[in-house]
């Protein structure tokens, strides 16, 4: 592993490879997008690699897509696929009940197609996404482009019967444009704070016409795999409602950290 590599990404590593051993010969999985989701991508190819595991990936994204593909890791769409036994992500957040905020990087929508067409999620994190009230993360909310300033204007308003504690957005910028998604669409940030009723919002916002999905992710996520930079990994299963402790090894080849 390479001497430079951050305490925080050793420990995005450590969840990342913990949650690949999850995966099995022959599973179809969901392919998460963001820096943590890329390094289990990378530990999957390696699998792939090295043991000849044989996965069918979904990507959520055109990113994932890509790094699988040039990892070895064969590529459905979704309609091919049907329905998969696993997707693994990462989150911005995460609270006590696996409720999450996620679409830090634009792929929220496809993300939560993927794993509400599994029949697990897990989340790969480092403990610094994890809260005790969803919100301080900016909240994503993607957004038909035809009328999205009046959109915005609705969202701010209703934000007012709301439990949060700001009400303050943003259109997500790619430069001087606008941030524009693999879908067509623009994203909305919303600086909330604090969420106390994650479920309500997240229905609320959802009724709002020109609004195509939020990051809020509630009763979806199954497990959180917690990493740290000592290699020290926490999984927690909501479902079974157990948590154990493991360790991961960091390697001392460099194959899975080239490029990144």
């Amino acid at each position: 592993m390479p001497a430079d590599l951050s305490p925080i990404d050793k420990a995005k590593f450590a969840a990342a490879k913990c949650a690949s051993l999850l995966v099995e010969d022959g599973m179809k999985v969901g392919l998460g997008t963001g820096s943590t989701a890329a390094w289990m991508v990378r530990c999957l190819g390696e699998r792939v690699r090295e043991e000849g595991l044989r996965i069918t990936g979904v990507p959520t994204s055109t990113r994932t897509a890509d790094l699988a593909r040039q990892l070895g890791i064969e590529i459905v769409s979704l309609d091919e696929a049907k329905w998969l036994d696993l997707t693994i992500d990462g989150a911005d957040e995460f609270d006590p009940e696996l409720n999450l905020i996620k679409g830090g990087g634009g792929a929220h929508l496809l993300e939560k197609i993927v794993a509400t067409a599994s029949d697990r999620m897990v989340v790969i994190a480092d403990a610094a996404k994890e809260v005790a009230q969803l919100g301080a993360f900016p909240l994503p909310v993607e957004v038909v482009p035809f009328g999205w300033q009046t959109t915005r204007t609705i969202i701010e308003e209703t934000l007012i019967s709301m439990d949060v504690l700001g009400r303050t957005t943003s259109l997500r910028q790619n430069g001087s444009q606008p941030f524009v998604t693999d879908e067509g669409n623009y994203i909305l940030d919303l600086h909330l704070n604090r969420i106390g009723n994650p479920r309500q919002l997240a229905v609320t916002l959802n009724q709002i016409a020109g609004v195509v999905e939020t990051g809020l992710f509630i009763d979806i996520c199954d497990m959180v795999v917690i990493g740290g930079a000592e290699g020290q990994v926490e999984l927690r299963d909501i479902a079974a409602g157990t948590v154990r402790q493991e360790r991961i090894d960091f390697p001392d080849t460099v194959n899975i950290f080239t490029d990144l």
